[in-house]
This record gives structure tokens, C-alpha cells and sequence, in this order.
């Protein structure tokens, strides 16, 4: 039986070949693994490349410790969202702009060659923003689908000067080709195997001339339908509520806690996901006090002022909590 292997296979293959390090050639085997159809006219190339994924693996573990990424970008903050799009979206420049990172920014495309993060502040939180090189081309880095896969959001941002749809779908492609699917996107995970990730979508330059009837159009046109936020990092329209509608789409929320008789401390709240109840902010405030805790009183906008509630509740955003053993 003919393997038939599609083309991507081959230029992993290429690629495999002409890289340098062990770190890329398993990546890349990795990625030739993952695209080769699964049919008997494929077991003997499958088991070669397995064995040679093996092999390599085998050598780094040797050399001492875990393989990491080329660009393992620590997550800090309440999460973190990875900044893609094609090239000259402006993905630096908003960096640049939330946060106190420095990137290379330009007029030209494919300034940002490797990730850079920085903190976007919303109220008393942050939320970790890490730009990556644009999502163009029929080539991506071998790292670069792992930062995307680990991120807890994706930013996706678009150029109202050109065609954002056409824009949009080319990043799905590149991204499916990886096994990542936007939630709500044009692309769907058929086979169950890949990577589903939450997305915000935002247009930007939307001071430039014609972006709001690019903008009409594109939301018209737009196919299944999909919020998306118009912006302009260079004339400031809707970036500073940016990092809260960050905040807001990664589903979580500040508690904050006291004491009895104590004022609260309002400085550092406990990012939790919606939906957490007292009981399973008590085990992260201390697991010792998990089993002897009976209640717990509340001050917040959905209660009157240190109202008593039982373990079940669900708390919400901006939450002040008194635990009662």
C-alpha cells in the first residue's frame, strides 16, 4: 500500500534535516508523527520515526533534566495570553502600549523574530501578555505552537487595512495545520485530537481610512458570527479596556479575605475561576482549615454586609470573605 503522505510531511522532513539542534529535531519528528496518515502503508515509516523520537528523547534525558521549549515563557499573573496575528497587525506595538515591556517595533513585517512577554495591569490584578512572531506562511517555528498550546488565551489581532476575514482564516489554517482550533472559530476539531483555545479577537487600526466600513463588513460577512473588539493602539481607541475585557473572557474573579474583627485586605484578592464556592476557596487559603470550617460571612455587592453563607456558595467578583471554623 502507498503511504501518500501529504506535502507538510515532506517539508517537516526538509526541515528535520537542516536542523541543528536535538531540541528541533524532535520537534519536528513530533510534527512528522502527527501528520503522517495512520494506515498500514505508513507502520514501517511510522515505527522509524518513533524510534527516532525515541532515540532523542533518550539523549536529552542523559544530558540531564526535561526537555523545555526553546522559549519557555514562565506564566506570571491572573493568565496568560499569547498575542497572534499575521504581520504587521501591531501586536508589539499594543504590548508596548499595556504593558512596560520594550519590544521592536517597526513599519515593516516580521520585526518580533522571538517571544516577548510583559503585564497588562486591570485594577489590582495583572494579566501576562507574551507576543509571538505572525502566524504567516507555510513556515512557524517548531516552538512556537507549544507557547501557543500552554497560553490560557489567545489575543488574536487583525489589520483593518487589509482584509481582516482573509487574515482570520489564514491563522485558523496555519493553526489547524498544528491541531489548534480557535473556540468558535471557522475550523473544527473533527477527529477530537487537537488543542481547543479560548480566543479574544480584536481589529485594529481602526483610525486609519476606510477601517469602519472594512469593519461593517467584516462583521457582516463573518462566518459563524464572533465578537470582536475595533481598536487603535496608535490613536488609543478601546485599548485601555483592553485588560479588563482580558480579565473578564478568562473567566475569573477576585476574593478577597479578612479577618474577624480585622479589615480586609483589599491588595492582594485570590484569582480564582467563576464559579467557586467557599469550601474551595477555604483549601486555597490553607488546607489545614478545609475540614473544621462551618460557615462563612460575606460582604459584597450580591449580599447585604457580613451576611452568613454556607460552603456552597458561589462567590463573585470582588467578594469579601470571613471563613468560620
Amino acid at each position: 500500500m502507498p503511504a501518500n503522505l501529504p506535502p507538510q510531511y515532506y517539508e517537516l522532513e526538509k526541515k528535520y534535516r537542516a536542523a541543528g539542534t536535538a531540541e528541533e529535531k524532535l520537534a519536528l519528528l513530533e510534527e512528522m508523527l502527527s501528520t503522517m496518515p495512520k494506515h498500514k502503508g505508513t507502520d514501517k515509516l511510522q515505527a522509524d520515526v518513533k524510534r527516532r523520537i525515541s532515540k532523542l528523547k533518550a539523549q536529552e534525558q542523559k544530558k540531564g533534566g526535561k526537555r523545555t521549549s526553546a522559549f519557555n515563557i514562565k506564566r506570571e499573573g491572573a493568565g496568560q495570553i499569547a498575542l497572534v496575528g499575521p504581520p504587521n497587525s501591531g501586536k508589539s506595538a499594543l504590548l508596548q502600549v499595556l504593558t512596560r515591556a520594550e519590544p521592536e517595533v517597526a513599519d515593516y513585517p516580521f520585526t518580533t523574530r522571538i517571544p516577548l512577554a510583559g503585564m497588562a495591569a486591570y485594577e489590582d490584578v495583572q494579566v501576562q501578555l507574551v507576543d509571538l512572531p505572525p502566524l504567516a506562511g507555510e513556515y512557524i517555528d517548531p516552538w512556537l505552537p507549544d507557547l501557543v498550546r500552554r497560553a490560557d488565551m489567545l489575543l488574536v489581532l487583525l489589520d483593518l487595512t487589509d482584509d481582516p476575514l482573509h487574515q482570520l482564516d489564514g491563522l485558523e489554517t496555519v493553526l489547524a495545520e498544528k491541531r489548534i482550533y480557535l473556540a468558535g472559530g471557522g475550523r473544527v476539531d473533527e477527529e477530537g485530537r487537537g488543542t481547543i483555545k479560548p480566543c479574544f479577537l480584536a481589529a485594529n487600526k481602526l483610525d486609519a481610512e476606510g477601517a469602519d466600513e472594512t469593519l461593517f463588513l467584516m462583521r457582516e460577512m463573518m462566518d459563524p458570527p464572533r465578537d470582536v473588539l475595533p481598536i487603535s493602539v496608535l490613536g488609543g481607541d478601546n485599548v485601555n479596556d483592553l485588560p479588563r475585557l482580558l480579565f473578564e473572557s478568562l473567566k475569573l474573579i477576585r476574593v478577597y479575605t479578612k479577618i474577624p474583627g480585622k479589615p480586609p485586605d483589599m491588595h492582594a484578592p485570590y484569582v480564582v475561576a467563576r464559579g467557586t464556592t467557599v469550601l474551595d476557596l477555604a483549601e486555597k487559603v490553607h488546607k489545614d482549615i478545609v475540614d473544621s470550617i462551618k460557615y462563612a460571612r460575606i460582604w459584597g455587592a450580591e449580599k447585604y454586609d457580613g451576611q452568613m453563607v454556607q460552603l456552597d456558595y458561589v462567590l463573585v467578583d470582588r467578594d469579601v470573605i470571613e471563613l468560620h471554623s
